[in-house]
């Protein structure tokens, strides 16, 4: 039976009153657990100031934030929303990192409160973090070249999976079939880990070597950041092989690719210059915009309406809102020392 508006408020409000509600009605969907968007709240990791940061998702104001000690790097959000998972990294950066890190802070979303951590000892430095529609999480920890399959609930590794190269980022297909783990420069392939089977099962060639990596919603494509050539790797998903590249205009040093939720547009942002490019993905050879956002952009989070993007600026403590569907900056805000990534939920 479909609801009427009307009728939809007073289910929420019936069971706000019972104490029962936990997200808002008509919450965003999106195929790619990785990849939700929503109008709850917007969660912002802040690597440089060692802290998770809670802001307005609509007029970008701080609400509070927690001190984790060390740099915090990646985040992923359960399938109910309830819980933020967060790859507590180390004091250093990839390559430097003396005192690496081996916990992941647990956040409950209500209360923007820390309620734990994951230990994921002996492996150190957990760094790509990813979830799949069950909530079992998935973290590359590059300093022991593993990718671990853990059990949030229980605290618990259930596996830890060679992939020989110092796994960076890593792309988890939406159905938790398969994982793609990007190398950065130590190994020239990508590690292509089946995760029902639990063992990497192929290397796709990457002579520069690999940064960003992003699953499409539907499945069928990842997208590869080269880490020496401005372009991207098009890898399809059902023979595991690159079967196009697409060079980036206006860029040094790409970084990150995403997709929207919905699957019709692509961001990638530039570590070495202040750019971002905005790509349709039905058409990844088609005319590219390229925006000037902040110093040493990172991470790229997409909000609810369908034509908001932030971009992390990463040197510089601001984010850039970027309005993809007409193809400028809106504006910006201050956030944080450095923030690395963020979520909508």
């Amino acid at each position: 039976m479909k609801l009427h508006s009307w009728q939809k408020f007073v289910l929420i409000v019936a069971a706000c009153a019972a104490g029962t509600c936990t997200v808002l009605a008509d919450a965003p969907k999106s195929a790619d657990p990785n990849n939700i968007t929503g109008t709850h709240g917007l969660i912002l990791v802040d690597k440089l100031g060692s802290r998770i940061r809670f802001f307005t998702p609509d007029s970008y104001k701080e609400l509070s934030n927690i001190d984790v000690g060390v740099k915090p790097h990646e985040i992923a959000i359960s399938p109910d929303r309830k819980t933020a998972y967060v790859s507590v990294y180390g004091d250093g950066i990839y390559g430097n990192n003396p005192h690496p890190g081996h916990t992941i802070a647990i956040i409950d979303l209500a209360s923007r409160q820390m309620t734990g951590t994951i230990d994921v000892s002996p492996y150190q430095a957990p760094h790509g973090l990813m979830i799949d529609s069950h909530g079992v999480l998935y973290v590359t920890c590059d300093l022991s070249r593993k990718l671990l399959i853990i059990d949030p609930h229980k605290r618990t590794i259930e596996a830890a999976i060679d992939t020989e190269g110092t796994g960076h980022f890593l792309a988890v297909l939406p159905d938790a079939s398969k994982a793609y783990v990007a190398n950065k420069n130590d190994k020239p392939f990508i590690s292509v880990i089946d995760l029902k089977a639990r063992k990497m099962i192929g290397r796709i060639p990457a002579p520069n070597g690999t940064e960003g990596i992003a699953a499409a919603p539907d499945g069928k494509q990842v997208l590869a950041v080269d880490f020496g050539v401005p372009q991207l790797f098009v890898i399809d998903t059902a023979t595991d092989k690159v079967v196009d590249t697409v060079p980036l205009k206006g860029a040094d040093g790409e970084f990150r690719v995403k997709y929207s939720p919905d699957g019709s547009e692509v961001v990638t942002t530039a570590l070495n210059s202040p750019v971002a490019n905005l790509l349709k993905a039905s058409d990844l050879h088609g005319e590219q915009i390229v925006l000037t956002v902040g110093k040493v952009p990172m991470g790229i989070s997409f909000a609810a309406d369908g034509r908001t993007a932030l971009v992390m600026n990463h040197g510089e403590g601001t984010v850039s809102v970027v309005d993809f569907k007409e193809g400028r900056v809106a504006g910006k805000f201050d956030a944080g020392t450095g923030i690395e990534n963020a979520a909508y939920y």
